[in-house]
């Protein structure tokens, strides 16, 4: 089925589904597989309606047949300030609470704050939550960043990084760091678990591919905003279904049906629909 094809479909279905009170994928075939969304966000709550916004995430996922979605909430200033990011970890804990063994949460961090940053990272830890988000406050490959990739390794946990390529002047995010940043990062450190945010982060995925082909230690999740046909099938050919990861990133229909709709293998839609953020979650224990 053609992607095109599939977000009617599914849109139809889920609206049905909303409707008529049905969960457990409204009726989409996913396989057999577990989905987990390797990458979301619930809402910051300076938002008036911030509790329904949580819980419409959760019941979109029911709808699509997402059965885990792996979140952060991110403070509204750039660059993040410690204090902030403290408070938006901690809305986040009691959100895992409500929706226990569906919301799997990453800490967000600013690696710019040394110890009390490393500090931020073991509480979270100690709490529950499966991994790291880093925003564009750094490039990866900034050494301010090294010492939160070397403290995740010895947690065996993954650091899921905001990323773009972006093709005009000048960048809206100076600091963003691109396929070529993660791919430095991934020589220096290729024991660590590196995401790389955005498939089609609003620039050049072709060159995105061409420079993650000779990461071999990096994943790349599919979320973004690009509508191009074809892009999932090119990812895989290019750098692999094992290290690619399932994930929206709050675009849940366009990022169902790009992997839905990619014409590969069975197997390999498995793969990226959950089994490899599985094997990621399984380095620490499991999801919690």
């Amino acid at each position: 089925m053609k992607r095109r094809t599939f977000l009617a479909t599914a849109t139809a279905t889920a609206t049905a589904a909303g409707s008529a009170g049905m969960v457990s994928g409204a009726g989409l075939d996913w396989g057999g597989a577990k989905v987990i969304d390797a990458h979301s966000h619930l809402f910051h709550r300076s938002r008036p309606d911030w509790k329904e916004a949580d819980r419409a995430v959760i019941d979109a996922c029911d709808k699509l047949g997402i059965e885990q979605v792996c979140c952060s909430i991110l403070p509204l200033e750039r660059p993040m300030r410690h204090e902030n990011i403290r408070v938006c970890n901690d809305w986040l804990a009691e959100e895992m609470a409500r929706f226990k063994g569906r919301v799997l949460g990453y800490c967000t961090i600013n690696p710019g704050y040394g110890k009390p940053a490393l500090e931020e990272m073991k509480r979270s830890m100690d709490r529950g939550f499966i991994g790291i988000k880093l925003y564009n406050d750094y490039k990866c490959t900034e050494p301010v960043v090294f010492p939160i990739i070397e403290l995740a390794i010895e947690m065996k946990i993954p650091v899921l990084h905001h990323a773009g390529h972006t093709t005009w002047l000048p960048s809206p995010q100076p600091r963003i760091s691109d396929g070529a940043d993660f791919a430095e990062l991934g020589k220096r450190y290729p024991e660590a678990m590196i995401i790389c945010a955005h498939i089609c982060g609003g620039g050049d995925w072709e060159w995105e591919l061409k420079a993650l082909k000779n990461a071999p230690t990096i994943y790349l999740d599919t979320s973004g905003s690009v509508i191009d046909e074809g892009v999932l099938e090119k990812a895989a050919q290019t750098i692999g279904a094992d290290r690619l990861l399932f994930a929206c990133d709050m675009s849940m229909t366009a990022s169902v049906g790009r992997m839905r709709g990619a014409d590969i293998s069975e197997a390999d839609r498995k793969k990226i629909a959950g089994a490899n953020m599985q094997k990621i979650l399984a380095r620490r224990g499991g999801s919690r």
